[in-house]
């Protein structure tokens, strides 16, 4: 969640995308905003107070129900798009200019299959919402890099919600670096906790122990790899000042006693009892026999 936005699950470019359809059915909050899927064909919403804004012409001497549905946009025909609602260009130190473009009022023809193939008979709802088309001159190793498409599940964005949302959503690296950091270093998943206490205070300890990370970047050396670049202090990475750590542990103040001994102790006596045993928490599973007895009572009733 960055800046009220709820930029889902992935980084851009990396496995499935979530469609709109499923996380509107999941009851999201509005304001979503995911990767677009293409290539697909977003059907043109009429969008209130306009009902004939986008509909699709009729045949000459057709009678009849006028078209349901508007004129398709397909993400790789161009010829499809219609002028943009809003557009914004932004001058970028890495990229370039960053242009998006933003179409309000569009929602995707929705079918019984795949995440909407349980749904209740009837007509299908309308999920109408914005596309963003994010287009950059150039990448670090590519020059022709290819356009980024974004969907935000609200209509009528204006220039601001634009530059903020597509800005927002490149932020999502830096949160699956993160997640990545405190795992497999920090150890956030290594312990094997019961008490969902002890986990909220060990989630609190890992993230505790990243922010000291950050803040002790002026205090140690840039220890990179061969392949790496040299960088400021200011931009060292959690990692890169892990690697100091030792000469940082010099510089610091010791509150804490001294370690003991990460040996095993001699443990409880031969013969005693466990007087302090575990909790174990209810799975919510349910044997043969109970599902048997169950169905016996139901049987009689």
């Amino acid at each position: 969640m960055i800046a009220g936005i709820d930029t889902g699950p992935l980084p851009p470019g990396r496995g499935p995308v979530s469609h709109p359809a499923q996380h509107a059915r999941a009851e999201v909050p509005s304001g979503s905003v995911r990767m677009g899927v293409g290539p697909v064909v977003r059907q043109l919403d009429s969008g209130p107070g306009d009902p004939g804004r986008h509909a699709r012409p009729s045949r000459p001497g057709k009678r009849g129900r006028k078209p349901k549905r508007g004129l398709e946009f397909k993400f790789q025909d161009s010829t499809t798009w219609p002028a943009p609602a809003t557009v914004t260009v932004t001058e970028t130190t890495c990229y370039g200019m960053a242009v998006a473009s933003a179409w309000g009022h569009l929602h995707p023809l929705l079918v019984c299959r795949s995440a909407w193939a349980d749904y209740p008979e009837g007509e299908l709802p309308v999920i109408a919402g914005t596309v963003i088309h994010l287009r950059v001159d150039y990448l670090l190793r590519d020059r022709d890099p290819k356009p980024v498409w974004l969907w935000w599940s609200r209509c009528d964005a204006t220039a601001a919600d634009v530059d903020r949302l597509w800005q927002s959503f490149l932020r999502r690296f830096d949160l699956e670096h993160t997640f990545r950091m405190i795992k497999q270093t920090l150890g956030w998943t290594a312990p094997k906790l019961r008490d969902p206490t002890a986990a909220d205070r060990w989630t609190w300890l890992v993230i505790a122990a990243y922010a000291q990370l950050c803040l002790a970047r002026p205090l140690v050396e840039d220890l990179r790899r061969p392949w790496e670049r040299p960088a400021r202090h200011e931009r060292l990475t959690p990692a890169q000042v892990r690697r100091g750590f030792r000469r940082l542990h010099r510089k610091t103040p010791q509150p804490a006693r001294a370690p003991k001994s990460c040996t095993a102790g001699p443990g409880r006596p031969t013969g005693s009892k466990n007087r302090h045993q575990t909790h174990n928490h209810p799975v919510g599973k349910h044997s043969k026999t109970d599902r048997t007895k169950a169905d016996a009572n139901k049987r009689t009733r």
